[in-house]
Order: C-alpha cells, then structure tokens, then sequence
C-alpha cells in the first residue's frame, strides 16, 4: 500500500471514528479518533521526510519508522479483535 493511501486510510478512519466520538460522547471512539490522526500525521511526516531527502542513511531511518507504524498498526488491530470477542 502507498504512503498516500495510508494517508486517506487514516484520514477515513479518523472522520469515522470523531464523528463517532461527538455524537455519543463515547472515550473509547475518541482514544481510537486520536490514535488514526496520530498514525496520519506520522505518515505524511515520513512521506515528507521521503521527498526531501534521499540519501541511503535517511532511507534506512525511514524503512525503520514506517515498520514502527506497521506494528503499532498491527497492535491496534489484535485490540479490535480482542474487543470482539
């Protein structure tokens, strides 16, 4: 999946789970709100960060922080499905 599409995946999620959050009141939906704007952030950070620099350091560095978000991700989904049990 592009760095883009993980940005709008991010971006879906967090509307989703805001509006949520403001129609019921409910902390759980602004705890996951917060989590996907957070994702989103880091991932246009990184995306940024890739068209700037191009060196094989930074590059290495970014393999390293977009794997970080990958596992956060991964995380957040064990959460969920733990939920729905």
């Amino acid at each position: 999946m592009s760095i883009q599409a993980q940005i709008a995946l991010c971006s879906e999620h967090y509307r989703r789970w805001k509006d949520i959050a403001l129609t019921k009141g409910d902390m759980k939906a602004m705890e996951r709100a917060f989590f996907w704007l957070e994702l989103q952030t880091a991932f246009i950070a990184l995306h940024a960060l890739e068209q700037s620099r191009n060196d094989i350091k930074t590059k290495r560095k970014l393999i390293i922080a977009k794997t970080n978000l990958s596992k956060k991700l991964a995380e957040y989904a064990n959460e969920v499905l733990n939920e729905l049990r």
